[in-house]
């Protein structure tokens, strides 16, 4: 199977193909295709992705078949990029790191583009939709396959672009159109750390190392050459960038509002591939990050309160989609507590399982939201297990699976991640340790509590909606269930792949990403019965927090309202999400708003008031010289406002707020170019 090395390119340009195909037809208003045109979106554009998925497990088997220290794969298409001493291909990589995001974002994508077809079928700009959609999986998989930093920046960028798209989708809708701006400028500060961390990285490799390379196999022996100050400023800087697309603490408000676009959005976007590519861009540049212990330290901070801090809020919400929108926040956490620890297996190890028991939770809530006809309150459901028994025993799979119940994915890749946090140290902060562990197991009983909150509110008990909708429910079609089916098969037996060793296991994901990731080497050695021990009470902690879940909610139904009336100031707090949007309105937002106010006072009053002045010099000399003509002062001050309002414009036609016409200009421009390459040079 070595021909699949020259065709890795179809994994991230088959979805490309059906972004087209969607988007010329959503162009021309379903005309191209006529009366077909949905039957055909329905097909291609999930056929697209199921050719990447085909494509991906090709060159997994390929791979695999190869010596464990061999298992890479590079397709050159051609040098993109050559100026000066740079030079740049348009490459892809197939490594073990990048095999396990292709077949994530490949396999559960295209899990959710044929439950899209379930439920957005109805909906009058499907084939916009699975355009977006389309181009969104191009994007991430441009950016777990680039072979260099540059490419890996473009698909940052691209599903940066899709997820505005898809979170605003029904931008009819004022709350919708704003979450998806939101998520657009917050991402925006991130992606600016970003930059930085790349051009402070670029920079260093000209100055200490006298190289210029964007490549990751050829920066990797050449940062160790950097001083450590430099490389904690880009360790810090490419963590700005993480925070913003895996939404930690300072720039996590985007997503909770992100649940404003479409269940699948949800699931594929913000639980399964977009929200981990922080994640993934941490492990990819793993030999930079584990230069800096003082990096790695603030990333373990901010990542154990990130987790602490959603999970606390998902106690209180009653929108169901908000619960698992924090939940994600929590779990997210988890993995940079990992990446923190320097135990970029494990974090990687639980990117995977939370892909697929998280999609399926959001799948899952899609198939209750669409049985109780677009109602997404909790307090107005119950008893749904008997009209959705799929959607419920698949939903308990998940909620088991989040919860860390052993024998299920979550408990394994939780787990792991506590004790690497627990037992790798830190010289900076000894007692860091100790702190994460306590406040992890702590967030794993809150998030048993919430998740089973959660089921037993929506699935148990009498229904406490409105009868018509009760008489009208019904189970959603196979093209909904299927995916639910098997992402829960997966949900279950998933974690299998990283079974620890005090577990019997060989811990396979771990020796499979090795040759990869360069983790830190951590002197000490703990015993099995330490391992044992702290798993322990781990699961204890979360059948502490299932139990309390039933009996509050099952038992004792009363309690919970006498909690509220309790300590009324506290929930209202934590339900209305510490008030963080109102703090950064009145302190962040408000502020620039009134610089903007005062520059615009500056141009009307100082700007416009010297042309005004300068009109009133040339006609004071015009008359002194006695050949003042009015018609000629006037048409050269407002000839020069004429010929800048036009100008605007005509550019205005161009930077009209589209971003999908953004996009085709970007690629006609790159065609262009390419032809003219091929035509002249």
């Amino acid at each position: 199977m070595e021909w699949i090395k020259d065709y890795i390119w179809v994994i991230p340009f088959s979805p490309f193909v059906g972004f087209l195909i969607a988007g010329i037809n959503a162009f021309s208003g379903d005309k191209i295709f006529g009366r077909a045109s949905k039957r055909i979106i329905m097909i291609t554009s999930p056929a697209a992705v199921a050719v990447s998925l085909t494509v991906a497990i090709i060159a997994f088997l390929h791979i695999l078949s190869l010596d464990h220290e061999h298992r890479i794969l590079v397709n050159h298409v051609y040098s993109w990029l050559v100026t000066g001493n740079l030079s740049a291909a348009a490459a892809f990589t197939i490594d073990p790191l990048s095999m396990v995001m292709a077949l994530v974002v490949t396999g559960v994508g295209f899990l959710i583009h044929v439950y899209s077809v379930g439920y957005m079928h109805e909906d009058k700009s499907f084939s916009r939709y699975m355009a977006y959609l389309n181009l969104f999986t191009f994007s991430m998989l441009l950016l777990v396959l680039g072979d260099n930093i540059l490419l890996l920046f473009i698909g940052w960028e691209g599903v940066g672009l899709c997820s505005y798209l898809l979170i605003g989708f029904w931008f009819n809708g004022r709350a919708n159109a704003m979450a998806g701006m939101k998520a657009f400028i917050v991402n925006r500060i991130g992606d600016f750390g970003f930059i930085i961390g790349i051009f402070l990285l670029f920079w260093g490799m000209v100055q200490y190392a006298d190289a210029t390379t964007v490549s990751f196999r050829e920066m990797k022996p050449l940062v160790e050459k950097m001083p450590g100050w430099y490389i904690t400023a880009i360790v810090v800087s490419l963590f700005i960038g993480a925070t913003g697309k895996s939404a930690q603490i300072p720039l996590y408000v985007w997503l909770p509002d992100a649940m404003a676009g479409p269940t699948p959005v949800s699931a594929l976007i913000h639980a399964a591939t977009m929200v981990t590519a922080g994640v993934y861009m941490i492990g990819r540049l793993s030999f930079v990050f584990t230069l800096s212990p003082m990096g790695l330290t603030i990333i373990s901070i901010i990542a154990v309160f990130t987790a602490f801090f959603a999970a606390t809020v998902g106690l209180t919400q009653y929108d169901i989609k908000k619960v698992l929108a924090y939940s994600t926040v929590s779990q997210l956490g988890y993995m940079f507590i990992g990446m923190g620890a320097g135990a970029y297996s494990a974090g990687i190890f639980h990117l995977m399982t939370h892909a697929f028991f998280k999609g399926l939770l959001f799948l899952g809530s899609g198939s209750v939201i669409m049985a109780m006809h677009h109602e997404q309150d909790m307090r107005k459901m119950g008893g749904l297990r008997k009209k959705i028994p799929i959607t419920f025993y698949t939903f308990l799979i998940g909620t088991i699976t989040i919860a860390g119940v052993p024998g299920f994915a979550g408990f394994f890749s939780k787990d792991e991640i506590l004790w690497k946090a627990f037992s790798n140290g830190n010289h900076i902060l000894p007692w860091l340790p100790t702190f994460i562990w306590v406040l992890g197991v702590i967030t794993a009983g809150l998030t048993a509590f919430y998740m089973f909150r959660l089921l037993f509110m929506t699935f148990f008990g009498d229904y406490r909606g409105d009868h018509h909708t009760w008489d009208h429910m019904h189970e959603s079609p196979a093209t909904m269930t299927i995916p639910l089916v098997l992402l829960a098969v997966l949900s279950m037996f998933g974690g299998y792949l990283g079974v620890p060793e005090a577990l019997g296991g060989s811990n396979a994901i771990h020796h499979w990403l090795e040759p990869v990731l360069t983790e830190p080497h951590h002197e000490g050695h703990h015993s099995h019965a330490l391992e044992y021990t702290l798993m322990g009470i781990s699961v204890g902690v979360a059948f502490l927090g299932i139990f309390l879940a039933y009996y509050f909610y099952m038992v004792k139904k009363e309690i919970p309202k006498k909690i509220v009336r309790a300590i009324p100031a506290l929930h209202a707090l934590v339900y209305d999400k510490y008030r963080v949007d109102e703090f950064y309105q009145a302190y962040v937002i408000n502020p620039l708003l009134a610089i903007q106010r005062g520059l615009r006072w500056f141009d009307i009053h100082i700007v416009d008031g010297f042309v005004n002045y300068v009109a009133s010099v040339m006609k004071f000399f015009s008359q002194m010289q006695g050949n003042f003509d009015k018609n000629y002062v006037d048409g050269t001050v407002n000839g020069v406002a004429t010929v800048i309002q036009w100008t605007g414009k005509t550019l205005r036609l161009v930077q009209n707020g589209l971003a999908t016409q953004y996009f085709f200009y970007i690629i006609g421009g790159v065609v262009m170019i390419y032809f003219a390459k091929i035509l002249f040079l």
